[in-house]
């Protein structure tokens, strides 16, 4: 329960005090509507304003010690939960809200939000974790529930946090190189159509596409290819093609042969159940090896963007990582996605 009482205060006693009521003004044959909300923390500013719509008393909260004001305290969750690259919006109706200040990864402790929002009064709503954002997305939101809150469990909140709850990741601009397989592309029987679609998607991303080398379904060629790209210091290569279990398909094989250490091999994630994640030690270190099943080329959103921007923001994702991808990783392809929290970022 709210720990403040009501008093009637002169208008020109105001300021600094906390309205009970909306102010209503009222523009004959134009407009009716409140000029100040309840909760509206009187400015010197707003004396003419309140003498104009014929207000000389008012109706305020007496706070009393240790109670602190909705604004002030949206503030102070601001403060301790908001990691780096958010922006910060104004108080409104008691609620900041935080938006991106750069595309990059939204990354959540969840554990921790789960607590803050478990203490009762104070609320904190996000977006789902671990989705590419684009700068100026509101990302979250955070308020109390009464108009005053009590300063212990303010005190409370601060002290269970130990590094951001919510933050924006940027991504590195990675030069990738693209392998293709398959001997239909490499002997000109059909067109390739994986190569403008990576550049787009990478592109998107801040990454740039450095070359792409078409082979046939020879594993030596394609691992040679593969170790090519590393030499030429690619940050990341994704070979495309070739992930089934069709005879034909030796991609995983030929990443193996290149002498990639194999992450995971079939994600549950439709579509890209037949994602292959490894890595590879270059002249310039570790980099991430990706066999990409042909769902990337004509899905809207598959497992490339579930762990393509991961690894951009330098997280690391393990085969547990992959596994976990199961809870969410259907997409049911809504012709309009209105799922809150859709993993793929639509």
């Amino acid at each position: 329960m709210t720990k403040a009482c009501m008093k009637t205060i002169h208008v020109h006693e105001a300021v600094g005090s906390v309205l009970c009521h909306d102010i209503t003004r009222i523009v004959p044959g134009e407009s009716k509507g409140p000029v100040f909300s309840k909760g509206h923390v009187v400015r010197p500013e707003d004396i003419k304003v309140l003498l104009e719509v014929g207000k000389e008393h008012l109706y305020v909260f007496e706070p009393l010690p240790g109670m602190v004001h909705e604004n002030d305290a949206a503030a102070r969750i601001v403060a301790a939960t908001a990691g780096s690259n958010l922006t910060a919006g104004k108080p409104k109706e008691g609620r900041i809200n935080l938006s991106a200040a750069c595309d990059g990864l939204l990354k959540i402790d969840v554990p921790t939000l789960a607590r803050i929002n478990g203490l009762g009064e104070i609320t904190v709503a996000t977006l789902h974790s671990l989705q590419f954002v684009t700068k100026g997305r509101p990302v979250a939101g955070m308020r109390v529930v009464p108009l005053m809150i009590e300063e212990e469990k303010l005190r409370s909140m601060e002290e269970m946090v130990s590094h951001p709850v919510v933050e924006v990741l940027p991504l590195a601009h990675a030069k990738v190189g693209v392998v293709t397989t398959g001997s239909e592309v490499y002997y000109g029987r059909i067109q390739d159509a994986f190569g403008p679609v990576l550049r787009k998607k990478f592109a998107k991303l801040g990454s740039s596409v450095m070359g792409q080398t078409l082979t046939s379904d020879e594993v030596d060629m394609t691992a040679a290819a593969i170790v090519d790209f590393l030499h030429q210091g690619a940050d990341m290569i994704v070979v495309t093609g070739g992930m089934s279990v069709d005879p034909d398909d030796r991609t995983p094989t030929a990443i193996r042969a290149s002498g990639a250490e194999i992450v995971s091999y079939g994600a549950p994630v439709y579509p890209g159940a037949m994602f292959l994640l490894a890595h590879a030690t270059g002249p310039r270190g570790r980099v991430p090896v990706l066999g990409l099943p042909g769902c990337v080329m004509y899905h809207k959103a598959s497992i490339f963007d579930l762990v393509v921007p991961r690894l951009l923001a330098g997280l690391e994702v393990t085969a547990e990582d992959v596994a976990g991808m199961g809870h969410g990783g259907f997409c049911a392809s809504c012709p309009e996605c209105t799922y809150p929290i859709c993993p793929f970022g639509k």
